[in-house]
């Protein structure tokens, strides 16, 4: 049957993953780790004691085999000696009878099937001397180490380790005997004899084979016991990570249950006092900041009605200004231009406690983000005249329709531009504008005074002001950045900035084209491209042109730039 295209690949590719998968495994699951950890040192014990425990039994059996048999092959020399000493034979055929009975006597006493019996070199020839005799398969076995220690030591009796042909075909561990007797009238003859040690090797296999199934019986159970006893620890860990995983997500009634009164009930009840604690704590903050922004929406609004009395009496006394001497017409100015203030910080204190009970839902339309840029520098072209600044437009990217609420990107473009125009010292301002597939950007370039790194952190905190000493001059509220960073963040884009000393500030709002997708990367460069310059080229530089040339070109000649 032929295989499915495909299916291997993903076999393979499944083979590849484990790797990755057990990683991922031992990494993550503390009881994946336990078992194994214990698997792995249990069986490294196991093996070491497996190992010493089959040395040792080995080491006795071949013991305990070898003593039985030089016991035995003593035993029949010494029986073959004394048969031979007792005999009278003079003759060639008497001896060879004498030798044929010691023969048999030895193969009775020592239970051997392997003999061998050859005359010692060196000796002074005899015809009525026996011909060697040695048993099929002893041969190969006899070393010349062996018969040289035989041979040089007529009352000695020495052994060595061999392997002897078994009928099968096969070879068993076994070992060689050797001792020298002497046969009256024929000489002094090495006799050597083999025994097999087969049954010792079959009963240490049976011990080896019964030890490891034991041992892997011994694994599982280990294994089975340690997950038991993992799992019944580990539950109730498993239980807390899920109850604080819970409780993080906001759900603050989840509790551990209490069981018993061991260390793990301990755990369950600090834990739930930790959370009993927790909520009361979040219950007291949250009924706080409701009352705060409460109290802020109710006076807001409660000002709204005196306010709107005030300022249609002011704008009465605004009218009839001319009328009044000199002092009394520089109050009613005052009275007028601080009204309109008042005016606009309740408004801003509205939108903040909006976006406090976060009860703030976007318009959202296709807009131009070129466009609605130039509509708010025209809007405020009249106080950069007065502040002396040229603010100038760029715009060297795509003018693609982006989904935007328009009256809150027009109030963050007016904020940013009244920022710069406040602190721009009269110099330049520049207004770029750029777009790639995902985002849009607006940024906006001053080359005022700046500001350290530690008041670029504190630039959108309501009410706050690098300099308290300085007072606003264009009738700022100090939250205009606050809700400008508001609205970036409700239409899930960023609002950052760039600022150095004596080189002036850089903010750069970037916005999704699409509402909801995210932002990978902003289309302007921040910080700015001219940020790399010191703070007297930049400014020798404002000075000498009267406009920013550390463009990519003169801003005259960019698409879309035009001067407000």
């Amino acid at each position: 049957m032929a295989a499915e295209p495909g299916r291997a690949p993903l076999s393979w590719r499944g083979w590849r993953l484990w790797p990755q998968s057990f990683t991922a495994l031992w990494r993550e699951s503390l009881q994946f780790r336990t078992v194994l950890i214990t698997i792995g040192l249990s069986g490294f014990a196991i093996l070491v004691i497996g190992a010493y425990l089959s040395f040792s039994v080995q080491a006795n059996l071949f013991q305990s085999r070898l003593d039985q048999v030089l016991g035995a092959s003593n035993r029949a020399d010494i029986a073959a000696q004394r048969v031979l000493e007792s005999s009278d034979a003079a003759d060639r055929a008497a001896v060879q009878g004498v030798f044929s009975s010691a023969r048999g006597l030895i193969e009775t006493t020592s239970s051997s099937q392997y003999i061998a019996l050859i005359r010692v070199p060196d000796q002074e020839a005899s015809s009525i001397a026996p011909q060697d005799l040695v048993s099929p398969g002893l041969s190969s076995v006899l070393t010349p180490e062996l018969r040289a220690q035989v041979q040089a030591d007529r009352d000695g009796q020495f052994w060595q380790s061999v392997s002897l042909a078994n009928d099968s075909g096969g070879a068993d561990p076994g070992v060689v005997v050797g001792t020298q007797i002497e046969i009256p009238e024929a000489g002094r003859y090495e006799l050597y004899l083999g025994y097999s040690f087969a049954d010792a090797d079959q009963t240490l296999r049976f011990v080896q084979l019964t030890g490891s199934i034991g041992a892997i019986a011994l694994l599982i159970m280990l294994a089975v016991i340690t997950l038991f006893v993992v799992r019944w620890v580990i539950d109730p860990i498993r239980q807390a990570a899920l109850t604080s995983r819970r409780l993080a997500g906001g759900d603050l009634e989840v509790r551990m249950p209490e069981k018993g009164a061991d260390e793990l009930a301990t755990l369950a009840r600090s834990f739930n006092g930790m959370a009993d604690s927790l909520q009361a704590r979040i219950a007291e903050l949250a009924e706080l900041s409701v009352m705060q922004q409460r109290f802020v929406s109710d006076v807001s609004h409660e000002l709204r009605t005196p306010l709107t009395t005030i300022r249609l009496a002011g704008d009465v006394l605004d009218a009839q200004r001319e009328s009044f001497p000199p002092d009394t017409a520089r109050t009613v100015e005052l009275l007028h231009t601080q009204t309109e203030r008042f005016e606009l910080l309740l408004s801003d204190l509205l939108e903040i406690s909006r976006y406090d009970a976060g009860s703030v839902t976007l318009a959202l339309e296709s807009t131009n983000l070129v466009q609605l840029a130039g509509d708010a520098i025209e809007s405020m072209h009249t106080l950069a005249e007065q502040r002396g600044s040229d603010v100038r437009l760029v715009a060297p990217g795509g003018h693609f329709d982006s989904e935007l609420d328009p009256r809150r990107i027009r109030r963050i473009v007016r904020n940013l531009l009244g920022n710069a125009i406040e602190h721009g010292e009269g110099r330049p301002i520049v207004v770029t504008v750029d777009s790639d597939e995902a985002a849009v950007a607006l940024a906006v370039r001053d080359y005022g005074f700046g500001m350290t790194p530690e008041d670029a952190e504190r630039v959108f905190d309501r009410f706050w002001r690098a300099d308290p000493s300085r007072k606003r001059t264009i009738g700022g509220t100090g939250l205009g950045l606050a809700i400008s960073l508001e609205d970036a963040v409700a239409h899930g884009g960023r609002l950052e900035v760039w600022s150095a000393p004596s080189l002036g500030s850089c903010f750069r709002l970037t916005l999704p084209r699409h509402a909801g997708d995210e932002i990978p990367s902003s289309p302007i460069p921040l910080p700015p491209e001219d940020a790399a310059g010191t703070a007297t080229a930049v400014l020798d530089l404002i000075d000498s042109t009267g406009s920013v040339t550390t463009l990519d070109d003169e801003p005259s000649t960019r698409k879309g730039a035009r001067d407000a």
